[in-house]
């Protein structure tokens, strides 16, 4: 795990609960972290009604229908700005198509070949979407990313190109930002609904089974501090509880994200790494006492916000911080050396 995560432990939870959740379905998982959160939440959630793959078309109409009846598309609306077309269930489902608008299809944003192709996978309604046809084969089954340059851009913003996310190169498919939250909590979900259950799946450049790999990790979580859970999720997750009678806990619980994959940082109780002064006014140093091939520093806000990141150590192993420009009040450091990522609380005067 990098840094970049590791700060979502500290933020302060001021998201609860959304929705129509049962009284005491995830009592279970209450006082939980890390693994044992992710095995108490997969326990809840397991052995859904798994529904049949060719009645999908059906379930859409119920899960995906906007307040004007059309079909809800993340791969072609744009709810911050003008969204190119819309689809009319049934009538406009694929179906072949040439171009954008010509129908829509079943995605599976967990794409099938990363697990094999398989039930109960296949159809789960908590990864699988309606989307406009000719944009599911461009995004085809390469990973979500994020992209500078991108090779094709669809008509409401989505990209195709190669990545600009830490930790990966290849090509990948960036949905816009509206969305991206969305997806991300689509993943934790596959993570954690077959969370010891993906023997066997094959894996993709973003995914080793149902866990996400690191740089992808990294990006998600981004994703979902970002975009935060929106009512088209909630009614969504309510609706498929209706039908496959388990629940996304992350639209529910989104603090349950930093409470999972962010519960293994340490502080930094040791004389290796010497902070000073704490509290601070106008400068803070680093002083690291061990020689290191890799050190890396990030300090980032009570929200979670990163404030600024350096790893330029001087020859005696120090580094001196402006923080004149901070607003008073509490911050963390999150210190990386060798891999090993640990904290330190600073109070700025």
């Amino acid at each position: 795990m990098k840094k970049i995560f590791f700060i979502s432990f500290f933020v302060l939870t001021l998201l609860n609960s959304f929705g129509q959740i049962p009284n005491g379905y995830y009592d279970s998982a209450e006082g939980l972290t890390g693994t044992q959160l992710q095995s108490a939440l997969h326990n809840i959630i397991k052995n859904h009604w798994v529904i049949n793959y060719d009645n999908l078309w059906s379930y859409f109409s119920l899960t995906d229908k906007k307040a004007n009846g059309k079909v809800w598309d993340m791969y072609s609306d744009n709810p911050s700005g003008s969204t190119p077309y819309e689809f009319v269930f049934s009538t406009d489902q694929c179906g072949s198509y040439d171009s954008e608008n010509d129908c829509y299809n079943r995605e599976h944003s967990w794409p099938q070949s990363w697990f094999g192709e398989s039930s109960p996978m296949v159809s789960d309604l908590f990864h699988v979407y309606p989307t406009d046809g000719y944009v599911n084969n461009i995004r085809a089954n390469y990973p979500f990313g994020e992209v500078n340059n991108p090779s094709k851009t669809t008509l409401n913003g989505s990209k195709l190109g190669p990545c600009v996310s830490p930790g990966y190169s290849g090509t990948v498919f960036e949905p816009i930002d509206d969305f991206k939250g969305d997806f991300a909590r689509t993943y934790f979900y596959m993570s954690t609904r077959y969370y010891g259950e993906d023997s066997g799946w094959p894996g993709s450049a973003m995914t080793d089974g149902a866990n996400l790999k690191e740089w992808a990790l990294d990006m998600m979580i981004e994703w979902h501090k970002a975009d935060t859970v929106s009512q088209k999720e909630i009614d969504r997750n309510n609706k498929v509880y209706t039908y496959q009678h388990n629940r996304n806990p992350f639209i529910d619980h989104p603090e349950y994200v930093a409470d999972i994959w962010t519960s293994s940082i340490e502080e930094i109780n040791d004389d290796k790494i010497k902070i000073y002064p704490n509290p601070a006014n106008d400068n803070l140093f680093i002083k690291y006492n061990v020689s290191s091939t890799s050190f890396d520093f990030s300090i980032f806000n009570i929200l979670g916000q990163k404030m600024l990141s350096d790893n330029d150590l001087d020859n005696d192993g120090k580094l001196e911080i402006n923080i004149s420009s901070f607003e008073k009040g509490i911050y963390f450091l999150i210190v990386t050396s060798e891999k090993t990522p640990k904290y330190r609380k600073i109070v700025i005067e």
